[in-house]
């Protein structure tokens, strides 16, 4: 994600879809007759070759829906995620609006008054279905506007080779290693110094997604973004307690490596991983891929807490909303054959991502073999995972601040009490506005 971590890689042009064929691009009328209602719909490409394209599941999708709805037709473009946000927001200005886009953010579109709500859109069943806080997300002002996608969370990936030549982990240890506190992340780490590892913890606070690490270590450390009224907290005493032991702890002792957090991309940790010189750091599904292509073997842990006690894990989503062009009943139609089991599922095993109804959890659970097995530690954190603040308007300006200023906080003299109140007094002033 721009920003979002169930972003895979682009694909570069947009491709699209239609019910009956692919084409290079614009959008070609999936099916004909007379007096049939049109659906437009635009997607997010999750595939990072033609090859695995998004666009043959949008195409069976849309195959599959038609046999049951003869009167409605659906054209699906699919744009890569570098460009789909931008091509939605075109059309919107340009008064074309979608009737649904699959993208990254749906709080503008919703605060203008130009989405259904999905109270107007699904049935009782379809709406009821969604995961708690994925649902919740998806809401301003307690109305859910937002429909999650597709979902993922966050583990604490380690190399179990470096953990177990640096004597952390046993050579005999059959139920793998299981830190709890941040204590036991300390004390790995100095560990995996002391036997040569490069980067005993790698910490990505660098643009890619400087604000996905960020939100992981505040909710180990029993804050977050926003407090229980879901106002921005960021400047809350628990993050700067948080980022103050990063400071002080990890960086301080050299134990993040040579490469400056600041300036430490995500998918340059994942690749220093994948080549087995990280000992540990904090990842997603798709370094699960990465990891084992590599030949890399590797344990996931939840992430462990500053106290060592339960503390909510890091989710994310992206988003499905319907527009106001005059086809509600069809657009909800649609959209209860996309939350079908069997859709979702079919989705997510294909992306190593994970499903966003509960449906969709329990056949991903009961599932043996394949993607699923991998996903279901990943899979087991999402009931009570938490997101980002997507529904304030103020939320990209306010995660763009993060980027480019949380690096600050653990550089050597660092001021985190400052760096994290400067954000938060823009956070708060963007969200009054």
């Amino acid at each position: 994600m721009k920003g979002r971590y169930l972003r895979l890689a682009a694909t570069g042009a947009a491709l699209s879809l239609t019910a009956a064929a692919l084409t290079g691009c614009g959008t070609v009328a999936s099916l004909t007759g007379d007096n049939e209602v049109t659906l437009r719909v635009v997607a997010a490409d999750y595939g990072d070759n033609p090859q695995n394209s998004s666009a043959g599941y949008w195409k069976d999708l849309a195959a599959g829906f038609r046999k049951d709805h003869p009167g409605v037709k659906v054209e699906v473009s699919i744009y890569s995620w570098s460009e789909v946000d931008a091509k939605v927001a075109e059309m919107v200005k340009a008064g074309k609006a979608p009737d649904i886009a699959q993208i990254g953010a749906y709080a503008d579109y919703a605060a203008a008054g130009k989405l259904y709500t999905a109270e107007e859109l699904l049935s009782v069943s379809t709406e009821a279905d969604f995961l708690a806080p994925l649902a919740d997300a998806g809401k301003i002002r307690r109305v859910q506007y937002g429909m999650p996608f597709v979902a993922s969370t966050r583990l604490l990936f380690y190399n179990e080779k470096l953990l177990t030549d640096a004597g952390v982990l046993p050579k005999d240890a059959k139920g793998g290693w299981q830190p709890k506190s941040w204590a036991d992340l300390e004390a790995a780490a100095k560990k995996l110094k002391a036997a040569g590892v490069a980067t005993p913890f790698a910490l990505p606070l660098g643009r890619e997604e400087a604000q996905a690490e960020t939100m992981m270590w505040m909710l180990a450390g029993g804050g977050g973004y926003t407090d229980n009224e879901e106002a921005y907290a960021i400047d809350s005493p628990d993050n700067v307690k948080t980022f103050e032991f990063l400071r002080d702890k990890m960086v301080g002792q050299g134990l993040t490596g040579a490469l400056e957090p600041a300036k430490t991309d995500r998918q340059t940790a994942f690749d220093a991983f994948t080549r087995g010189e990280v000992g540990m750091l904090n990842g997603h599904p798709t370094l699960l891929k990465q990891a084992a292509e590599k030949g890399v073997k590797f344990g996931m842990v939840a992430m462990p807490t500053e106290d060592g006690t339960e503390h909510p894990t890091m989710g994310v989503a992206d988003w499905v909303m319907a527009f106001k062009n005059g086809h509600r009943k069809e657009s909800g139609k649609f959209l209860d054959y996309l939350y079908e089991a069997k859709n979702v599922t079919a989705f997510t095993n294909k992306y190593d991502l994970l499903p966003v109804t509960t449906t969709g959890y329990r056949a991903m659970d009961a599932s043996t073999g394949g993607p699923a097995t991998q996903l279901k530690t990943f899979l087991q954190a999402l009931p009570n995972a938490r997101l980002y603040p997507v529904g304030k308007k103020s939320w990209a300006g306010v995660s763009e601040d993060v980027k480019q200023n949380i690096g600050k906080t653990v550089q050597p003299g660092g001021q985190p009490a400052k760096v994290l109140d400067d954000i938060a007094e823009k956070a708060r002033k963007a969200d009054a506005q």
